[in-house]
């Protein structure tokens, strides 16, 4: 989801989270799960469990998850939950932190934990109130916490970036001494001390794995000296990037940069070069994110038209817009193949467009697992790049009374599928699927999907 810094730009989604994250400080009730009555599915598909939002978190909105060993971490505009997932059919809440801030984007690398501060507050602490960021003294930035211990999470330091940070991806440095985070963030505003226009740059942090505290942004390279994509009547003008993600094996990233789509050469972590560059004026609206292939030989763009708040998945929007763009990458450029959407059209009332998904692990196959907020999540076959196909879905009903919910991400960690339920739950699902089932061969110590493993070489 983006979070637009003008009344002007300000859509539905950012309307309602607000209003969900004003209520989330005092909040303690239990928020109970979804029921399944009314959920439509493919016969593949079984949901495990639901753990609600509890405690300081109630009231707020899951966002993002990364994973390590046995142990989930969500974030959520009010801060972060980690949970044991030993046994995925019995997720167990070790620990939650309050610590407002959208939108808690969080990643978790070698015992520390990551998470973006992308709105406008009085200081970097968890206690911080939000302010104008017309105050110079404000801050937006990255968080960093020592979670070697998951039931005692520790604040170790943060770093101001000038225009907050949205999302963030971790680049791993080659000695394995440091690890580098690309911090995307975006809609500059002149009257923002610290977060001018153009903003055609992201800023690097680089934190010393065995001191922390010395995190510091080391670099802010322009990726767009001509100014980007200079906005359209449905497309919005480049001014940064909203998500990007590294595969590391290949030196190569994928940055969704609003109006443009990238691919970089990250072989220097603190020079990343732009090596192609794609734009969609006719169908995509804001080039939210991306997944690589198992051997990053292609990469699919999420367009998040109407920015996570619209109703996009019906026959007046059609196929093509809101949905996900596959490409080929051939001499390492980017080559255009088709659109994949969900074809199963929702009500006027339910929130859906392309969001946050990853890859399912199948040697020799191209499939993944993707969010559309209200539209549930599906599982699809991009093998075939040109045509692909749906083999998995799971789809509740429009929310009683109408309001703002669905999956922000779905992700497969392990041989099960997590996913982040908006306003309501951390859900774990499984999928039974001969086309599938290879994948639980698989196992990794860690995933930060925007950090993405090579599964073959």
């Amino acid at each position: 989801m983006r979070r637009p810094r003008t009344l002007a730009r300000l859509t539905l989604a950012t309307a309602l989270i607000a209003g969900l994250t004003g209520l989330a400080g005092g909040a303690s009730a239990e928020v109970p799960a979804p029921p399944e009555t009314g959920a439509t599915k493919s016969d593949n598909i079984t949901h495990l469990a639901s753990a609600p939002m509890t405690g300081p978190l109630a009231g707020g909105v899951n966002t993002d998850i990364a994973f390590a060993g046995k142990t989930a971490y969500v974030g959520n505009y009010s801060g972060f939950a980690i949970y044991d997932i030993a046994n995925p059919a019995k997720p167990t809440l070790v620990s939650q932190v309050s610590c407002p801030g959208s939108q808690n984007d969080i990643s978790v690398y070698d015992g520390l934990l990551f998470l973006s501060t992308d709105s406008s507050r009085s200081d970097d602490s968890c206690q911080s109130v939000a302010q104008s960021p017309t105050i110079k003294e404000s801050w937006e930035g990255i968080k960093i916490f020592d979670v070697k211990d998951p039931r005692n999470p520790r604040y170790v330091a943060a770093v101001e970036t000038k225009c907050g940070s949205h999302t963030h991806t971790l680049v791993p440095d080659k000695l394995k001494r440091s690890v580098y985070v690309y911090n995307s963030s975006y809609f500059p505003n002149a009257t923002y001390p610290d977060c001018q226009p153009p903003n055609d740059r992201i800023d690097i942090v680089k934190v010393p794995l065995r001191h922390p505290e010395q995190a510091a942004v080391v670099a802010s390279p322009v990726l767009f000296p001509d100014g980007g994509f200079p906005g359209s009547e449905t497309g919005y003008e480049t001014s940064g990037c909203h998500d990007i993600t590294a595969f590391p094996a290949k030196n190569i990233a994928a940055a969704a940069c609003m109006g443009d789509g990238v691919l970089l050469d990250i072989s220097r972590p603190e020079r990343p070069k732009v090596i192609d560059r794609v734009q969609d004026a006719t169908n995509f609206s804001f080039w939210h994110g991306a997944t690589f292939n198992g051997d990053g030989s292609k990469v699919v763009f999420m367009d998040e038209l109407g920015g996570g708040g619209g109703a996009e998945c019906n026959t007046e929007v059609g196929p093509n817009k809101g949905a996900t763009a596959i490409f080929d990458i051939k001499h390492r450029k980017l080559k255009f193949r088709s659109y994949y959407k969900i074809d199963r059209h929702q009500a006027a009332n339910e929130n859906c467009v392309s969001h946050n998904g990853s890859l399912i692990p199948v040697k020799g196959r191209d499939i993944m697992v993707q969010a559309w907020y209200q539209g549930g999540f599906s599982v699809w076959d991009f093998t075939d790049s040109a045509h692909p196909k749906e083999i998995g879905y799971f789809d509740r009903p429009p929310r009683e009374p109408a309001s703002f919910g669905g999956y922000w991400s779905v992700y497969y960690y392990n041989g099960a599928i997590y996913g982040t339920e908006s306003v309501t739950a951390f859900d774990v699902f499984k999928i039974k699927d001969r086309r599938t089932d290879s994948a639980e061969r698989v196992k990794l110590k860690e995933l930060n999907v925007q950090t993405q493993p090579a599964f073959w070489r």
